[in-house]
């Protein structure tokens, strides 16, 4: 991409090897890649998908791949990152986030041609488990001193049965639902809409629950805020949340990060 005119500005250069570029006038943004093209070119499909969809989130503006890596850009979603406001702000705006995530959920599942199933989120993680590519800090704290294998040996006694699960209540999900992709209006804290889309898929709803919900333990207060929190999503969204299953995606998710394909700085939820 040619900076030649002052036109983009870097915003970062994540681990996933992707730099991010945000045109000067806030607009557009763009990322690229320089080999790999495969993980760009599914969040584009997955973003021009979606905004045919009725949920806000970007527009492709322009696509181009070649020997030389690949370039996406995007529209801009205006306003904040869920993760950057206060706590008394985020408290304001849980209504509209859990009325924005239940919109997404309830895209019929038919429509969508892109897949996040269990069986594929296991295989990935196993895959990295066994390149010891786990992510230590993506962990929660209290499994960072535990080895990769043993996480690992823990889930995989479960699966038969989330995956059972999954079957009756499988969703249009995020994929990597937490607050920084969640995008809010600073004056009015309605949600603008979702960024970085790369995972968007159907999976059981609760691995999209699972995320946003621990990683918004991290701007509550206190424990007592966080329960009252997650009872007010739950009841706004309106369909029962499973405490096993939330434990369990959010347990499994963190090993499906490689240290060689994490989002970057500008993406991180962890």
């Amino acid at each position: 991409m040619s900076r030649s005119s002052g036109d983009w500005l870097p915003v970062t250069a994540g681990e996933s090897g992707a730099a991010v570029f945000r045109s000067a006038d806030g607009t557009r943004y763009a990322k690229r890649v320089a080999a790999e093209a495969a993980g760009l070119a599914a969040e584009r499909d997955r973003t021009a998908w979606l905004s045919e969809h009725g949920i806000p989130g970007p527009r492709v503006l322009d696509w181009h791949s070649g020997d030389a890596g690949a370039r996406l850009v995007t529209s801009a979603v205006p306003g904040v990152p869920a993760d950057q406001v206060s706590a008394a702000d985020l408290r304001t705006a849980w209504d509209r986030i859990a009325d924005a995530v239940r919109a997404l959920h309830e895209v019929p599942v038919r429509q969508c041609p892109f897949r996040r199933d269990l069986d594929s989120a296991v295989a990935l993680a196993r895959d990295v488990v066994a390149r010891g590519a786990v992510h230590p800090e993506f962990l929660p704290v209290e499994q960072q001193g535990t080895p990769a294998p043993e996480l690992m040996a823990r889930l995989l006694p479960q699966v038969a049965q989330r995956r059972a699960e999954a079957a009756a209540d499988t969703v249009v999900c995020h994929g990597d639902l937490c607050l920084p992709n969640i995008v809010l209006d600073p004056r009015t804290l309605d949600v603008s809409g979702f960024i970085d889309l790369g995972r968007l898929g159907t999976a059981d709803r609760h691995a999209d629950l699972a995320l946003l919900l621990a990683n918004a333990r991290e701007t509550w207060p206190d424990e007592e805020r966080a329960r009252q929190a997650d009872a007010a999503f739950a009841e706004r969204y309106g369909v029962a949340v499973d405490s096993d299953r939330l434990r369990f995606y959010l347990h499994l998710d963190p090993l499906t990060w490689g240290l060689d394909d994490v989002p970057g700085e500008e993406e991180a939820c962890r």
